[in-house]
């Protein structure tokens, strides 16, 4: 089992999760978080530090967020490790909780 980071971090980007992965497992892009599923040891200590509420086990996606499992493992071997917390995008408290940013995902 990995975990996932799934559409609602998209434009919100915050970085909590990043402060208590033990093994600098996330990845950053312009305007999303990834996971690593080679480097994630499943610790869980993500989850509950997301504000977001969105990363989730691979075997617990809500409907519609599987295919951010591939999103996960692809955009990880293209985007650097973010080993430091950094501050969220500027507007990331508007966006939280819209639905439907895949859209909007920054390659």
């Amino acid at each position: 089992m990995t975990y996932v980071v799934t559409e609602n971090c998209i434009q919100c980007k915050y970085t909590d999760c990043v402060e208590v992965c033990p093994v600098d497992c996330f990845h950053e892009g312009p305007n999303f978080l990834v996971i690593d599923p080679d480097a994630c040891i499943d610790c869980s200590l993500c989850v509950p530090a997301c504000p977001a509420e969105a990363i989730y086990p691979d075997d617990e996606l809500p409907e519609g967020q599987a295919h951010f499992t591939a999103l996960n493992a692809e955009l990880s071997k293209l985007w650097p490790v973010l080993d430091e917390p950094k501050a969220p995008l500027p507007d990331a408290d508007d966006w939280d909780g819209e639905p439907d940013k895949l859209s909007h995902l920054k390659r």
